[in-house]
């Protein structure tokens, strides 16, 4: 087999991000996301319960489907990143896991609001949230074989920055051809294409098959291009080894005070930043009254930023490295979640508005920008940090264990939004907690060290270093 170039390796390990980036953009975000919450709605309020109350309910209940499936990664998360680092490999992970995003991304077109089953639609979206989460921890695992640390950096940003750029064109198709409103057209006025019933939501709920296709394609160069280093076959059960190891590695964490901070602070500021993500395409349509395509439009402004400012991002790291980078945009993403929670259909700051006015409509792209500006460096910035942070011996593992950090209060976050709304019944309210998981982010981020402290991994635990 002929050498693969260390350009084509860069460029097969940044179309993950741009094959798996729909996932988040158009499912969980900006169509499939509100679509849910506006069928789930409708089908309370057929059963009798009130449009205000009906909307807080379909929100929480988003946020319980996400919870399950977020307490899924965080138990299996670090598990699995040991046991893969205990075998050397990480791409028969991958190849697993995109099967389990294919499907259960394929498996919402079963979301038809004339039978329509919350339970098995959310179970559906689990796997494929699972699938996609998996499958970043241990591509993310491969970061610091792509250049040095002077350049993962500038890699990271570029593709992430990259992930956006497919994000954006998926949805523009998307909302160009498929995705209908309530007027049964899409964005250009012409009704889905492929002969799919508007009446039926046949081009929204088509979003699901189109993600596991764009996947399926665009992650042909990275199994074509990206290789791993050759590694002596491990015998014996690698997950009782994994765990043995990660074990060893929990233990050290208290001398690691820089890793353990960073860890803390990453859970609660990547935590209300899905937060965001997550609710922001539901809020826009309970609070603001949008449609699915307004807020496909609001997804195409957040995506375009977050492409930006990713690489820009990518391009400030490398100069000042990662932890500047991200107490900017936290501070950021902070003083959005006030605004957004002072938003609502006559009122700005909490300031009243003439009935009809424009500007919380203004104002809510504006946040969006900003949200998908800070949010693409904070992200970017982030996978950088955690590998200066981590064990160079134990990477997967450290990557499990980031995204143990993620989801130990990704299913909070969700949790608390959906409890909150729940008691409520008022999802301005509802949103809240994101401030103050930012706050204490932001917080913990003073013990990090801006290089970690490979010293003390290396003293601490001699046999994995």
């Amino acid at each position: 087999m002929a050498e693969i170039s260390a350009r084509k390796r860069i460029w097969g390990w940044m179309m993950f991000d741009w094959a798996s980036q729909p996932y988040n953009t158009l499912l969980l975000t900006f169509i499939f996301g509100p679509y849910f919450a506006e069928i789930a709605a409708g089908m309370l309020m057929d059963g009798g319960l009130p449009q205000a109350a009906a909307r807080a309910r379909a929100q929480a209940w988003w946020g319980y489907g996400l919870t399950a499936a977020g307490l899924t990664i965080a138990v299996l998360a670090p598990i699995l990143g040991a046991a893969a680092d205990s075998t050397g490999r990480r791409l028969p992970y991958v190849w697993g896991f995109s099967a389990l995003y294919v499907v259960g991304a394929a498996g919402l077109w079963l979301a038809d609001p004339g039978a329509f089953d919350p339970v098995v639609v959310l179970v559906f979206f689990g796997i494929g949230l699972i699938g996609m989460e998996f499958a970043t921890i241990f591509t993310n695992a491969m970061l610091p074989s792509l250049g040095s640390r002077a350049e993962i950096g500038a890699i990271s940003g570029s593709g992430w920055a990259w992930g956006y750029v497919g994000g954006v064109l998926a949805l523009a198709l998307v909302l160009v051809f498929f995705a209908e409103n309530e007027a049964g057209v899409t964005f250009i006025g012409i009704e889905p294409v492929l002969g799919l019933d508007p009446d039926m939501r046949e081009g929204t709920r088509s979003v699901g098959p189109f993600v596991a296709v764009w996947y399926a394609v665009f992650m042909i160069p990275f199994f074509l291009w990206v290789r791993e280093p050759a590694q002596g076959v491990v015998r014996g059960a690698p997950v009782r080894k994994g765990l043995r190891e990660l074990l060893t590695t929990l233990r050290s964490l208290p001398n690691h005070v820089s890793m353990s901070a960073y860890l803390g602070s990453s859970m609660l500021y990547r935590d209300a930043l899905n937060g965001m993500y997550t609710f922001g395409g539901v809020y826009a349509l309970g609070v603001l009254g949008w449609t699915v395509v307004d807020i496909g439009v609001f997804g195409i402004v957040a995506a375009i930023t977050g492409a930006v400012f990713a690489w820009i991002g990518g391009k400030a790291d490398r100069a000042f490295g990662p932890k500047p980078v991200l107490r900017v945009c936290i501070v950021v993403l902070l003083l959005v979640a006030v605004v957004i929670t002072s938003i609502a259909e006559d009122s700005v700051l909490w300031m009243p508005l003439a009935p009809g006015t424009a500007i919380p409509d203004i104002a809510f792209y504006l946040c969006g920008a900003a949200i998908g500006g800070a949010g693409g460096a904070l992200q970017s910035a982030s996978r950088t940090m955690m590998v200066l942070q981590a064990n160079p011996a134990r990477m997967t593992e450290a990557f499990g264990l980031y995204a143990l950090a993620g989801k130990a209060t990704t299913f909070v976050a969700p949790a608390l939004i959906a409890v909150v709304t729940d008691v409520t019944g008022n999802q301005r309210l509802g949103v809240t907690p994101l401030i103050g998981l930012f706050l204490f982010g932001l917080i913990l981020l003073a013990w990090v060290k801006p290089d970690g402290d490979h010293a003390a991994w290396s003293e601490s635990s001699p046999s994995l270093a």
